[in-house]
């Protein structure tokens, strides 16, 4: 393999002649290749086993290497995982969750479900039956479950608090909408996480954007108000819960992201636009909710009706 440079984004040699084809194929395999790969690209077993003795290739997994050095990123490990588990194989769990973005990666082993049984080693691995082109999808050059799926598996080991918040935060950075979580639990209805995802099927509003609001509208079942709407449009801004009935926008502030001034003013002004469509707009905080929920309730409680008694 004749050496000509350096790829400037992962630093991995780039070469001509008989093995060119096969560093053009790891570039897009995050710097993987596996040796059936190579024999159809032309290279011998004898050619593979040069290079592994010249530290050219490196070996991951059983018949899996690493062209020019061996994997460091976390995408890099995981597509030599998957690569190892062999054909319709794909990331997921927690692995497919970090690679969508929904959580942070964990080095206790990359996670793939197979078709077959099929247990490389070092590789945490799950059957399944019946997955379809709706649960696989190619993100990063990576085969991996649809977030829908990868929210199902995970489901049954997250807490209420993390499900909900991966579930909102792929509704608003993959544009995961309700019907293919039902799809999914529908398909699966024996799956450990098919019944954790029926709350979210039925959701009212768009994502939420915090653990905060995630909460509020647990707080208005234990508190025995209506079911909020949220994350939802009122008068061209985007309120974070709305009792739509009596016209009632819920802002739940924090201090963390309403503290300057212009923060301040933009959120006083937008009361004041919804105030003229219509709309009373009610602020509160976690504090409140936490600590004086009793009290909080009752206000709300005593707001809702008087609004409900306008309107009559």
């Amino acid at each position: 393999m004749e050496v000509v440079g350096r790829n400037s984004n992962t630093g991995r040699e780039i070469s001509r002649g008989p093995v060119r084809q096969v560093a053009e194929l790891a570039e897009r395999q995050h710097g993987n290749v596996t040796r059936a790969q190579s024999r159809c690209l032309g290279l011998s077993d004898d050619t593979i086993a040069y290079w592994v003795k010249l530290g050219r290739l490196h070996r991951v997994h059983h018949a899996v290497y690493a062209v020019g050095r061996p994997p460091k990123t976390a995408q890099e490990h995981a597509s030599a995982a998957v690569l190892a588990c062999g054909p319709g194989a794909a990331l997921s769990h927690h692995s497919a969750l970090a690679l969508w973005g929904l959580a942070a990666w964990k080095w206790s082993g990359i996670q793939v479900t197979i078709p077959a049984d099929r247990r490389p080693k070092g590789i945490k691995v799950h059957r399944a039956k019946g997955l379809t082109r709706r649960d696989l999808r190619t993100h990063q050059g990576i085969r991996i479950t649809s977030p829908a799926r990868t929210i199902l598996d995970c489901a049954p080991a997250l807490t209420d608090k993390a499900l909900a918040r991966a579930v909102n935060d792929a509704r608003r950075k993959l544009r995961l909408r309700p019907w293919p979580l039902a799809d999914v639990a529908e398909r699966f209805p024996l799956h450990p996480g098919a019944r954790w995802l029926k709350p979210f099927t039925e959701v009212k509003g768009g994502p939420t954007r915090s653990e905060w609001e995630d909460e509020f509208p647990a707080f208005c079942r234990h508190s025995d108000l209506p079911e909020p709407v949220m994350s939802t449009w009122v008068a061209g801004y985007e309120a974070d819960a709305l009792f739509p009935e009596e016209k009632i926008v819920i802002e739940l502030d924090s201090w963390e992201f309403h503290q300057d001034k212009e923060a301040f003013e933009s959120d006083r002004d937008r009361d004041v636009d919804r105030l003229v469509a219509g709309f009373w707009t009610v602020r509160i905080t976690w504090e409140r909710i936490k600590y004086r929920s009793a009290r909080e309730a009752a206000r709300l409680h005593e707001l809702l009706t008087q609004r409900r008694k306008r309107a009559t």
